[in-house]
């Protein structure tokens, strides 16, 4: 099949090389040049393990191919992908500014039938905005061509996306008539070998479907956080409690493990927009306000913890910080909960040394050029470099090579003998015979 996809971020890219493995000709449009030139040179600008694999491969083969212009994209393709941002506004709305004008530029270059299909998560009644502004285009034109809009919501975990795409648990599939939905199957009948995993809704249902799935994950964080917080006041340890109500098939273990706050591009925009929508249509979220409200309390908490332990002036501390991306397997900073710790002790006084596997380029431009320049705020090539003359580490993010560190080598390095943990990764117990002062979320060995 032929196959156009709009966007080459993050899900657009995904999910064009990984249409492209399964044997069917896609081209990607941007209209960011630098971007398609690294492409062509078989550079990938998002870190995704085993995407860059299959975007060479396939571009090698011919079976991807990148262009600039979305007119020469539909010249013959049968499937076109809308996978563009939609960054939140000042409101936690939606920017739709860009779907929109995709939408025009295909009512512009529309020649014959086409699905078009809304990759992007977008708010309900988008695809009928969609669709209104490719008739307009298509009027200015005085023609009538077919197509169909669907809606077809990702849900691609960043880390693991090539996965989750070529072995999908769902396939959200947003129709209004059955031409569409024969359609969709046939494009995704490869990833239903073994059990139909297509789910035909009606648009509005899958354009909801996306908000409501990763509302329900981002709750199920914050109210672990909650709880956590409540182990911090009664002596409880939080690990113990997440263990044993995780036990119930009815709660289960996923996305129960409390920390330092979500982020991401999804959670944090995706909560924010579903408040919004509940909003437009005169309904209070209640739990989703509260739910947002946790998260950003919960990104204070180790900082509050800092400072209840050395005080609020830092002038002079240095903290090595371990992990900056906002979870492990991307190199993905936004709303990353490092940022506002940083920040924070910055503004305390103290210096910060930081490391993280892939995402320091990133949080360079994200963290303040005058700490950098200044040498208050260092980036190093080793977790170990981090740590450095630190009065004591902070874990921002669980990386792998962050759980069985080297002990004695830590403390060989340090200062001091205090680990802030942000993700509850050590035993109290196993701290507390090495010798080591530790204080984490919902746990502590601190008597």
């Amino acid at each position: 099949m032929k196959i156009a996809v709009v966007g080459t971020g993050y899900v657009g890219l995904v999910t064009g090389a990984c249409f492209s493995e399964m044997g069917n000709t896609v081209t990607c449009v941007d209209t960011d040049e630098k971007k398609l030139d690294r492409l062509r040179a078989g550079e990938i600008p998002i870190y995704e393990p085993g995407l860059e694999a299959i975007v060479k491969n396939n571009m090698s083969r011919g079976q991807l191919q990148v262009t600039s212009s979305l007119a020469e994209a539909m010249e013959v393709a049968e499937y076109l992908f809308i996978a563009v941002g939609t960054p939140p506004n000042e409101d936690g709305s939606a920017d739709l500014q860009h779907v929109i004008a995709v939408a025009r530029e295909i009512g512009r270059c529309l020649k014959n039938y086409l699905v078009v299909i809304n990759k992007s998560t977008v708010p309900v009644g988008t695809a009928e905005k969609v669709q209104a502004a490719i008739d307009d285009e298509l009027s200015k034109r005085q023609l009538t061509v077919d197509y169909d809009v669907v809606s077809n919501p990702e849900f691609l975990k960043e880390g693991d996306a090539v996965a989750d795409f070529m072995r999908p648990d769902r396939v959200v599939v947003g129709v209004d008539n059955a031409r569409a939905a024969e359609r969709m199957k046939a494009l995704y009948g490869p990833y239903s070998m073994n059990r139909d995993k297509l789910q035909v809704m009606g648009i509005r249902d899958a354009e909801l479907t996306k908000y409501a799935a990763n509302a329900m994950l981002a709750t199920k964080i914050s109210f672990m956080n909650e709880i956590s917080n409540l182990c911090d006041r009664m002596g409880v340890d939080v690990d113990n409690v997440r263990r044993g109500i995780g036990s119930d098939s009815r709660i289960g273990y996923s996305f129960i493990y409390p920390g330092a706050g979500y982020g991401g591009s999804c959670f944090p925009k995706d909560v924010k927009a579903i408040i919004s929508m509940g909003r437009d249509y005169q309904f209070e979220p209640l739990l989703l306000d509260a739910v947002e409200q946790r998260n950003q309390a919960q990104k204070q908490v180790l900082f509050r913890k800092i400072v209840d332990y050395f005080g609020e002036n830092l002038d002079g501390k240095h903290f090595g910080v371990w992990g900056l991306a906002f979870k492990p397997g991307t190199d993905d900073m936004r709303e990353a909960s490092s940022l506002v710790l940083i920040n924070a002790l910055l503004d305390a006084g103290a210096s910060v040394a930081a490391f993280d596997p892939v995402a320091m380029d990133n949080a360079r431009g994200l963290l303040p050029s005058d700490a950098q320049n200044s040498g208050k705020l260092r980036f190093v090539d080793n977790q170990y470099d981090a740590l450095d003359a630190a009065d004591a580490m902070v874990l921002m993010t669980e990386w792998k090579c962050f759980r069985q560190p080297d002990f004695s080598t830590m403390k060989d390095c340090m200062n001091g003998t205090v680990i802030f943990d942000g993700r509850n990764q050590y035993a109290p117990e196993l701290m507390t015979e090495k010798g080591y002062t530790y204080i984490a979320v919902g746990r502590t060995n601190q008597k």
